[in-house]
């Protein structure tokens, strides 16, 4: 353990000097541009000496250019991101907003944030003006080696539209909130790629996922078999009303139903009865609760369980103080820590094993 804090303490003293050179040469970057000293050697633009003179990535020149610019309108974005307050990933979608005007109260709202989660504060306070409210189904464009085998495959890639369109039906332009680009995607297992998600408003995302034949048609049979019950439903109405299916199964599993039976039946000494999932539920928010070296908790929402915080078969009752939510490995790293690894490995081998301390 104390080898694990002093390789922590070393990184983190590592990290404050990646965030302090970072913020001080994107403020030199700055003064650099207001001299326009790029055009003394000889550039077209500051992203161009970048790119070309310091050898970084389009990538990582367009977000450097962005933050110099922001900086000259904004300085206090200089010192945000020397402090690593403000994530640089995030520059590009805090320069739609913050000005000299607001930054006192805008800026603060990207600290902390990811790209994802900076686009979603920009959609909140600049919501696209007539979001589209439509489904588009477009063939993926084949792989080069599929097209090679035969005409069969140059197929047109026309959208398909399925269900009302918006506004903006009938034209995508470069840019604009209806743009849906026909991208190759290689849909091996291997190498698939989450959804896209696009924030439009505060409310309101554009969903792009990948889907086979078969969920189509699958999709099809559901609006079909709900006809008569949701008549003129939406994808989105459809998915969702699944998506609530799957979630109400889920909490029954765990217990979390509404009206619970009034003569539940005698449990386990280790069964932990639904009451006790309901209330424990509630109170941590369906959240992990082990707590971190910081202080804060895990907080995660995946592979969730219920965990006992004085073990079972050290005398631990199934009651709502001694029952919390934990993610897997942290309920699997809590049992190690009590019961070492020599004993946990007859139960779970190899999971979430705490090192050996080799200070």
């Amino acid at each position: 353990m104390d080898t694990a804090r002093a390789l922590s303490e070393n990184l983190a003293s590592l990290l404050r000097r990646e965030h302090s050179a970072l913020g001080a040469f994107l403020v030199a970057l700055a003064d650099f541009d207001r001299r326009r000293a790029w055009m003394t050697l000889g550039h077209a633009s500051l992203f161009a000496y970048l790119h070309r003179e310091l050898r970084l990535s389009k990538a990582a020149a367009q977000y450097r250019k962005v933050a110099a610019e922001l900086i000259q309108e904004v300085p206090a974005v200089g010192g945000a991101l020397g402090e690593g307050r403000l994530c640089l990933t995030s520059i590009v979608e805090a320069a739609r907003v913050v000005t000299a005007q607001n930054w006192e109260t805008v800026l603060p709202r990207f600290f902390g944030r990811s790209r994802r989660e900076a686009m979603e504060v920009v959609a909140e306070l600049q919501p696209q003006p007539a979001p589209p409210t439509r489904t588009i189904v477009s063939p993926v464009r084949s792989a080069p080696s599929e097209v090679a085998a035969g005409p069969a495959f140059a197929r047109p890639t026309l959208a398909l539209e399925v269900g009302a369109a918006g506004p903006a039906a009938g034209k995508c332009t470069p840019g604009s909130s209806s743009e849906l680009t026909d991208r190759e995607v290689d849909t091996s297992a291997h190498t698939r790629r989450p959804a896209e998600v696009v924030p439009l408003t505060a409310d309101l995302r554009r969903f792009h996922v990948t889907v086979s034949d078969r969920f189509l048609r699958k999709l099809q049979a559901a609006k079909d078999a709900l006809a008569h019950t949701r008549p003129g439903a939406m994808e989105e109405e459809l998915l969702e009303a699944g998506l609530d299916l799957l979630l109400e199964k889920a909490a029954k599993r765990k217990g979390l139903v509404s009206k619970p039976r009034k003569t539940p039946p005698p449990a386990k000494a280790d069964h932990i009865p639904a009451h006790v999932k309901r209330a424990v539920w509630e109170r941590d928010g369906g959240r992990c609760q082990f707590r971190l070296p910081s202080g804060e908790i895990c907080g995660s929402t995946h592979q969730l369980e219920f965990d006992h915080i004085e073990p079972v078969a050290l005398g631990g009752a199934s009651t709502v103080e001694n029952v919390r939510i934990a993610c897997r490995s942290h309920n699997i790293i809590s049992a190690r820590r009590v019961f070492g690894d020599d004993w946990m490995d007859r139960y779970a081998p190899g999971k979430a094993s705490l090192p050996a301390d080799t200070g």
